[in-house]
């Protein structure tokens, strides 16, 4: 099952809601996911040859590219690894996708985060039934309103407008 080309997602639960930026974790380092009949785990610095310059990663609601958020090339979305795993910086667009993702995240209903990725020649080992990937291609990450098959990723939000201030707004705009 090595280099293969297949596009695969795995998911994660953080995040967190700045403003009108979402942050969090879209994968963490060595936390094991069960993936059909196998456990995968994520090698630190997996991600690094796919989040360096002139990449273009996209940031995605539900893996839907319909749903598009932000994209590393515009600077809407920024991604580095760190002791922990991939973390992610992205600004919320004004858009339908953009307010429905906004006002889950500060309800914390969303399940978390995911990434669709193909593996690279040599970008994995297996040991029995136990898969670790080693490097990655990272093709887009995506806020999921599901669940994640990484359990410990997080996404939450985090709002710098108190929230009596916000409430007041949204009544202005709807009266108006």
């Amino acid at each position: 099952m090595t280099g293969t080309t297949t596009l695969e997602r795995r998911a994660v639960q953080e995040l967190r809601v700045a403003g009108r930026r979402l942050e969090g974790y879209a994968a963490v380092f060595g936390s094991e996911a069960r993936i059909a009949d196998f456990t995968e785990v994520i090698a630190a610095g997996a991600f690094a040859a796919s989040i360096g310059p002139g990449k273009d990663i996209l940031a995605l609601a539900d893996h839907d590219p319909a749903r598009l958020l932000a994209r590393t090339k515009s600077g809407t979305l920024r991604l580095s690894e760190d002791a922990k795993g991939l973390a992610f910086s992205l600004d919320v667009p004004d858009t339908q996708a953009g307010h429905d993702v906004l006002a889950l995240a500060e309800r914390g209903d969303l399940g978390g985060m995911s990434f669709g990725f193909t593996v690279p020649k040599g970008g994995e080992r297996w040991t029995g039934n136990r898969r670790e990937l080693q490097a990655i291609d990272l093709k887009e990450v995506s806020v999921v309103s599901a669940w994640p098959a990484y359990g410990d990723t997080t996404v939450a939000a985090r709002c710098r407008v108190p929230a009596r201030l916000a409430l007041a707004r949204l009544y202005m705009e709807t009266v108006k």
